[in-house]
């Protein structure tokens, strides 16, 4: 499963074909751009098909317009994609178009058909550089597998010739991520390329192997836990669903935790317990009386082996640095050959202590191979130890992925060409290859 064959970009014939690429450009935020991270890592995929002949029309997701409840579609410039379509304007000195679209009377919008076309008219004259198409997720069938979901994916196929997944931390099986490679040759772009390439390391570890996973709800994580539980040597937990598994383990009433939480909590301890030591808990928790700014003699530290079974508390917003101090902390910290970190330890950006101190140490094994998730741990690691990161992006012994989820996704399916969008690319070759 590590050597599968990935149909590559470059294997690609381009010259005068429209090429659609999926990006992951989920950077917006309420309007403004977050961190241009992602958008920057997909220039060398647009670079590399432009001066090959090709012309590019892009599509993102973005937010989260989508109520799961009732399926409505809120249509909000606080996830338009056109501050990205400005930043890209000025950092590549070219033409990017979105086409017009209205709002349907039923749900979603729909791009007017005379705009499209006339652009990819002009895209193909050279007189528009790039097309950039509105929000993914303000389509109806974006994120169903119904009618809808077949009726854009065959929108999407019929305004291309060709089709690129460069959105490694889009791993979701949604219509713009795997619709179109029913219908086109359908390629990985040079990110996702790395990025699996990078991904590999997590399934052929060099040990001592640490992996460090945090995160607001247990039922996101507990799969590629009980995963990767199976496949590191040490496994530390932050956030709510450390918080969870104490109040578990330790009979423990910890505001703000739900009924869920702790099921799926009691699910992993079930498992954790067939690997005695695996688990290394972090005992010096922070406990705060209000879920918000750090105000004074409102937090206290604890030592969790001294809490009585039955101990209310109320929210656990961070580790503390005594934590890190321990020395059988730092004795697994200093022998690892291998991190895997996809955590923020505190609720940022208030509590962020723990976070920081999670990133100095790592950054102190300088033998050790160090791989990050994306999204919020990219982000406050550049907010705690901005120092740490811009020396470790010149470094080789660290990797950020742009997705921490896509790799938690691989790790439960078990494969890093375990997600559906990449198993979509290497069977549309296969598709390709017998006609």
């Amino acid at each position: 499963m590590l050597n599968r064959n990935l149909p590559r970009i470059q294997d690609a014939d381009l010259k005068d074909k429209i090429v659609l690429v999926r990006v992951d450009h989920n950077v917006v935020k309420n309007g403004v751009i977050k961190d241009t991270e992602r958008i920057d890592a997909t220039v060398p995929t647009l670079l590399n098909i432009a001066l090959r002949g090709g012309k590019l029309i892009l599509m993102t997701h973005n937010g989260r317009p989508v109520d799961k409840e009732s399926g409505m579609i809120t249509i909000s410039d606080n996830d338009s994609v056109t501050p990205i379509v400005e930043y890209m304007k000025s950092k590549l000195s070219i033409n990017i178009q979105i086409p017009k679209w209205f709002k349907r009377e039923d749900n979603g919008i729909e791009v007017d058909d005379d705009s499209v076309y006339e652009l990819i008219e002009d895209l193909r004259n050279n007189k528009v550089d790039m097309i950039y198409l509105p929000n993914t997720r303000w389509f109806r069938g974006e994120e169903s597998m119904n009618g809808d979901s077949d009726d854009l994916g065959k929108a999407l196929a019929n305004i291309a010739d060709v089709f690129v997944n460069d959105a490694f931390g889009s791993w979701q099986p949604h219509t713009s991520t795997m619709k179109p490679t029913y219908y086109m040759p359908s390629y990985s772009g040079i990110l996702m390329q790395k990025e699996i390439t990078h991904l590999k390391q997590v399934f052929q570890p060099r040990r001592p192997f640490v992996g460090i996973v945090a995160g607001s709800k247990f039922d996101t994580k507990i799969k590629p836990l009980n995963n990767l539980l199976e496949h590191v040597d040490y496994l530390i937990l932050g956030g709510v669903i450390y918080n969870a598994y104490l109040a578990v383990k330790y009979d423990l009433k910890i505001k703000g935790i739900t009924e869920r939480d702790l099921e799926h909590a009691r699910i992993f301890l079930e498992k954790a317990n067939e690997f005695p030591q695996r688990i290394v808990e972090l005992p010096y928790i922070v406990e705060s009386d209000v879920l918000g700014e750090k105000i004074p003699g409102k937090y206290r530290t604890h030592f969790i082996y001294d809490l009585e079974p039955g101990t209310e508390l109320n929210y656990i917003l961070d580790v503390s640095w005594e934590t890190w101090s321990l020395r059988h902390i730092k004795e697994i910290f200093s022998r690892a050959n291998m991190f895997f970190c996809n955590a923020v330890m505190g609720f940022a950006p208030y509590f962020s202590e723990g976070t920081k101190d999670l990133y100095e140490i790592i950054s102190k094994n300088e033998d050790a191979m160090k791989m990050f998730g994306g999204g919020d741990t990219l982000q406050e690691f550049k907010a705690v130890a901005y120092e740490t990161y811009l020396r470790a992006i010149e470094r080789d012994d660290y990797y950020f992925f742009t997705g921490g989820g896509a790799v938690l996704n691989s790790i439960e399916q078990g494969s890093p060409f375990g997600m559906q969008p990449v198993q979509a690319l290497i069977d549309n070759q296969e598709r390709y290859s017998h006609k």
